[in-house]
């Protein structure tokens, strides 16, 4: 696909999405929104890929959305924040959660704004250590949005979230990762290396059963006990109709390392 706002490629069945308006901090516009669109799109091809990582070129991963685009035509006033939430962040949240395979948000600098919720919205984040995540709403009055008012109190309590969202102060990635808002922080030198690595050995495992556990994890902050337990009985009885499934306890019987095709 050709882009001005984003770069992607697909090798060894890992896709690579990384956010490019370093100029503008990779802040999010009405274009970038359509090209990531047409990037899910090649993503969600039968066979394309098996993982998917997020990121951001330059010294950031984003600083959320183009404050500039807003006021283009007009007054703030003009700009309907809810509009473009259902039509973009929504939108993308929605099939970044839904995607069969895992997903991974590799943050490089600072993620700020709407941005960090799309990284927060991945199901594994890796970050820098120089990276940081700042709920920057409240700074401009407004609440945190692109899930962010769903997934920080989930992470990491009431208390915490509405710290991070009143304050709108910078949270380190080491703290991020102390508190248990991301997986891990690691070097600034290490990040995409650690990306790709871990995306590697996601896309070679079997990515039906992880497409399994993203709704049952998904499901469950949703859920009372009872309700889970059937949402296993459920998902468990798709795992073990799979291919994979066969592959892996005969390769287990067979003292030898499974070959999944994610089928």
């Amino acid at each position: 696909m050709t882009a001005q706002t984003i770069l992607f490629e697909i090798a060894d069945q890992v896709a690579t999405i990384t956010l490019n308006r370093p100029e503008r901090l990779n802040s999010f516009t009405e274009q970038m929104h359509r090209e990531l669109r047409t990037a899910l799109d090649a993503v969600e091809k039968p066979g394309a890929a098996r993982a998917l990582i997020i990121t951001g070129a330059g010294r950031g991963f984003s600083a959320g959305q183009d404050l500039a685009e807003a006021i283009d035509t007009g007054e703030p006033r003009d700009f309907d924040v809810g509009t473009t939430l259902e039509r973009n962040y929504n939108v993308m949240l929605g099939r970044l959660r839904a995607l069969p395979m895992p997903v991974i948000a590799a943050v490089n600098g600072v993620a700020a704004g709407a941005a960090a919720n799309v990284a927060l919205a991945c199901d594994i984040v890796i970050a820098a250590r120089s990276a940081s995540f700042l709920q920057a709403f409240a700074r401009i009055g407004l609440i945190p949005d692109a899930g962010g008012t769903y997934s920080l109190p989930h992470r990491v309590g009431m208390a915490r979230a509405m710290g991070l969202a009143l304050l709108a102060e910078p949270l380190p990635a080491e703290t991020a990762a102390e508190w248990g808002l991301i997986w891990k922080c690691v070097d600034d030198d290490k990040l995409m290396e650690e990306a790709r690595g871990l995306a590697k050995r996601l896309a070679a495992g079997p990515t039906k059963a992880y497409t399994l556990i993203k709704r049952a994890l998904y499901a469950a902050a949703d859920n009372d006990f009872d309700r889970q337990l059937a949402v296993e009985v459920e998902l468990q009885r798709q795992a073990g109709q799979s291919e994979d499934f066969r592959e892996g306890v005969k390769a287990f019987l067979e003292k030898r390392q499974p070959k999944f095709t994610g089928r």
